[in-house]
């Protein structure tokens, strides 16, 4: 079975040669580098990862472009974009041109980074995307989620990935779940995808994690295997890699052994464009 990780992040030091903006703090204080990650994925059997730059670092692609171009069979890019640039168009024009990437990732969820979604600011972007095949991954809270679905209406050419079922960080169980429901309704757009990803993170649960299966069942009734991808934000799971994958390899009886190939790898890769080996 092929083992795609739909997130992870990897990152430099906050450093007067390249500084951070002052947004939030990292997942870790020691950043995670390309060489560790191939590593870690090495010892728990991840064939490939998409990067993100998270968003702590700013709108900067430079250490996750590096590591693709390295590692090309290992790693692809969702990148960010700074669309305040004046030249923001013309990046977007030539975004796949950049070896290794795949597409953009955008972080709405927190309130000083919601403006442009919520305000409509976009459309330039989508339109471009759309034209262009650049997919996209789309973090926002579950009371955003009606922004993304009419743009979803509006470019039905547009691929999207909701992140991590649209959960909030520092939420759990019941509280982090509670409007699962405005999620599932974007399920109804074949262009949309979710990505059942760093879920241990959103449950007081321990391994293996049974509180989040009643939930992952109304998203796999919703969507289908074929549009759930499974991923791990490995720079915050609070168990072993290796753990990450057996929660839903071995842990959910439900799930067929051709679910499982499409959430754990081939449906991803398909969704992105990246060719699967």
């Amino acid at each position: 079975m092929l083992i795609v990780d739909g997130q992870v992040h990897i990152w430099a030091a906050n450093t007067a040669e390249r500084p951070w903006p002052a947004r939030h703090a990292p997942h870790r204080q020691v950043p995670l580098g390309h060489q560790e990650l191939i590593s870690e994925m090495d010892a728990a059997g991840v064939h490939r990862a998409i990067l993100v730059p998270p968003s702590w670092e700013g709108e900067r692609n430079d250490l996750v472009l590096e590591a693709a171009r390295l590692y090309p069979k290992r790693f692809a890019v969702m990148g960010r974009l700074d669309t305040d640039l004046p030249n923001a168009k013309e990046l977007a024009q030539n975004w796949k041109n950049q070896p290794g990437m795949l597409g953009m990732r955008f972080t709405f969820r927190r309130p000083q980074l919601s403006a442009p979604l919520v305000e409509g600011r976009l459309d330039w972007l989508w339109s471009e995307a759309e034209k262009r095949q650049i997919h996209m991954m789309i973090l926002v809270t579950h009371q955003q989620v009606k922004y993304v679905d009419s743009i979803a209406q509006r470019y039905p050419g547009l691929n999207i990935i909701m992140d991590h079922m649209g959960l909030v960080s520092g939420t759990k169980d019941e509280a982090a779940f509670a409007e699962l429901d405005l999620l599932l309704a974007i399920a109804k757009r074949p262009n949309v995808a979710v990505k059942v990803s760093s879920l241990p993170a959103y449950t007081s649960d321990a391994y293996p994690y049974k509180k989040l299966h009643p939930y992952l069942r109304r998203a796999y009734d919703a969507f289908g295997p074929q549009r759930l991808f499974w991923g791990t934000d490995l720079s915050r799971l609070p168990c072993t890699y290796h753990q990450g994958i057996t929660m839903f390899t071995e842990e959910i009886p439900w799930l067929s052994e051709d679910d499982k190939t499409w959430m754990m790898g081939k449906g991803i890769c398909h969704w992105l464009g990246w060719d699967a080996p």
